[in-house]
């Protein structure tokens, strides 16, 4: 019997993002395109000495405590499977977290299958994504396996395949996170004051077009990026600075604070220099891959 589990991680970045409004239930909806970069973290797990799960983290600015998503997620598991067996979880921080890379949330999703594997893979696909959605919006979405379309609140999935998947796996983009997070409730309460909704026909119909005919990079979008980039201005001086000297700006992610851009691997030499005088030695900056 296997008594030791591994999982990688990945972050994920939001290409097109359109939050199109809030919901009765206080979830919003969204129409959004999904890849998983290859920037991951790692959790592992054997069996717990203790009648308990448990989470060790390298990140000691994480709490590794019942609020930490992997044990969140663990609990959730419990709850439909009484009798699996406890695990000691450790966790290998290397994705950013306040940063709209869904780190979390692919950690829980990685707890989820290490719960399942453990306890002789109990549960279906089905019934593992619906504990995923239990556990937060974006976690369903690292169940599942290459780029993807998420609607509803994120629990919606419909994967993208032939020319439109092929368009983008394997494509180089410079990562960057400053040194602050953005808080993910003021993100989304920022929406309303700035017009920043999408409305969905507009959203789907934009996204439709590039899938017909799947050349080159699809629509780069972000509802949250008008309200972060007006009250963090370092960005507009960042890509002020960037597209003066031909190079791509810088594109938010999630409700931030990490932005990306797609560029060629020489560029990101010259972008890496000038983002890190914009946002200090101590940023986040990472040449990535969509995988």
């Amino acid at each position: 019997m296997n008594s030791m589990w591994r999982e990688n991680c990945p972050a994920k970045l939001n290409l097109y993002l359109a939050v199109t409004g809030r919901r009765a239930d206080g979830f919003h909806d969204l129409v959004s395109l999904v890849a998983k970069l290859d920037l991951c973290d790692t959790l592992e797990a054997v069996p717990s000495t203790k009648e308990a799960d448990c989470l060790a983290c390298d990140d000691a600015e994480l709490s590794a405590g019942p609020d930490n998503l992997v044990l969140k997620a663990a609990a959730a598991y419990r709850s439909r499977v009484p009798a699996a067996p406890f695990l000691a979880f450790t966790l290998t921080k290397r994705v950013p977290y306040g940063a709209g890379l869904g780190g979390g949330s692919s950690d829980a999703a990685a707890a989820l299958r290490i719960m399942n594997a453990a306890s002789g893979h109990t549960l279906g696909d089905d019934a593992l994504r619906d504990l995923a959605a239990g556990v937060g919006s974006d976690c369903p979405l690292f169940l599942v396996e290459g780029p993807c379309l998420m609607r509803g609140r994120g629990e919606l999935l419909s994967l993208l395949t032939g020319p439109a998947a092929d368009a983008l796996m394997g494509r180089t983009l410079l990562l960057a996170k400053p040194h602050f997070g953005i808080s993910t409730p003021w993100a989304y309460s920022s929406l309303a004051p700035a017009s920043a909704f999408i409305p969905e026909a507009e959203a789907e119909a934009e996204l439709s077009a590039w899938l017909a005919a799947p050349r080159g990079l699809p629509p780069l979008r972000n509802s949250f990026q008008k309200s972060v980039y007006a009250k963090y201005f370092v960005y507009n001086v960042l890509n002020k600075t960037l597209t003066s000297q031909t190079l791509p700006a810088l594109v938010l992610t999630g409700s931030g604070s990490a932005a990306f851009a797609f560029c060629e691997e020489d560029e990101a030499l010259r972008m890496e220099k000038i983002v890190r005088e914009h946002l200090g030695a101590d940023a986040f900056v990472r040449l990535c891959s969509l995988g």
